[in-house]
């Protein structure tokens, strides 16, 4: 008499391969993810150096003049995702997908680097880097929030996940 269907050997066997490949899968998805994730942020720092580049031709090549950051929406001082908005047109240019927490609270998942505030592009220095925009960071990430560490929006309005200045001259 001939049996049909399968023995508990061979369900083991199938529960054990398909375990295995989701074990294989689930790290390789969420790695897919965060790059996702960071490419997106990193598209939002293009964004934001867009609208710099709008408020930079209304001002006379300067940099506006703004705080790091704030604890909250509620504070009334001037930063990136309030000046900077009429510039960049969404709110959501300010936040960055990885993060969950601080545009809810603060507006924007970006801090400014207030060391260029009110500064001319053609004079700006940042720990003794001079005359190399593609090296003064103006925006960054509050938080490491993905694989390869911080993004950046640099001077130049290049955004990357590269560290390009050095802090030990």
């Amino acid at each position: 008499m001939k049996r049909n269907g399968f023995t508990l050997m061979e369900l083991m066997v199938v529960i054990v391969i398909i375990a295995a490949l989701a074990g294989i899968g689930f790290p390789v998805t969420r790695s897919v993810l965060a790059k996702s994730k960071e490419a997106a942020c990193l598209g939002n720092l293009r964004s934001i150096g867009i609208g710099l580049q709008g408020y930079l031709q209304d001002h006379q090549q300067r940099l506006p003049d703004l705080e790091a950051g704030r604890g909250s929406k509620t504070e009334d001082i001037p930063v990136i995702e309030t000046v900077l908005l009429e510039y960049v047109g969404t709110e959501e240019a300010f936040h960055c997908p990885a993060d969950s927490e601080e545009f809810k609270k603060t507006g924007s998942s970006y801090l400014w680097n207030s060391s260029q505030s009110g500064q001319l592009v053609t004079q700006l220095s940042f720990f003794g880097i001079e005359d190399r925009p593609d090296q003064i960071p103006l925006v960054s990430d509050k938080e490491a929030w993905h694989p390869s560490g911080t993004n950046f929006l640099y001077a130049d309005s290049s955004s990357s996940n590269k560290v390009k200045f050095n802090t030990s001259h």
